[in-house]
């Protein structure tokens, strides 16, 4: 019987960079609000170059490597997707519009009945 434990395998210098990549991004957005009197573009520079700073770190270590592997692997499987022509396309819209319209007549006249079964006719509350 085969076992379907999963083991995942983290050195600490790979815990290193996620807690330095965590770090880059709390200092980023303290640093943002600590230069609000330097002016705008001092802040939204600092902002924007500690995220792309975490970003870094976070990318070079192997939970990073594995996020963009699974990216890269998920934008072939799009690839492979056959969509639909513009004119099925359209066709299944009308469907679904079709479909949601008689589907509110239908839970319409359901509790407007309800409504008339209970109110009117089992409590006797005219309108």
């Amino acid at each position: 019987m085969a076992s379907t434990e999963v083991e995942t395998v983290s050195s600490t210098a790979d815990k290193a960079k996620l807690a330095l990549s965590a770090a880059l991004v709390v200092a980023a957005l303290a640093g943002f609000y600590l230069m609000a009197k330097q002016g705008q573009i001092a802040q939204w520079g600092v902002l924007i170059l500690g995220l792309v700073a975490a970003v870094v770190v976070f990318a070079i270590s192997e939970a990073g490597k594995q996020f963009i592997a699974f990216g890269r692997d998920s934008v072939r499987e799009v690839k492979k997707v056959v969509w639909p022509e513009r004119k099925e396309a359209i066709q299944i819209t009308l469907y679904v519009f079709g479909f949601v319209v008689v589907m509110a007549l239908f839970l319409w006249l359901t509790d407007k009945a309800l409504e008339w079964v209970f109110y009117d006719l089992i409590l006797g509350w005219k309108k």
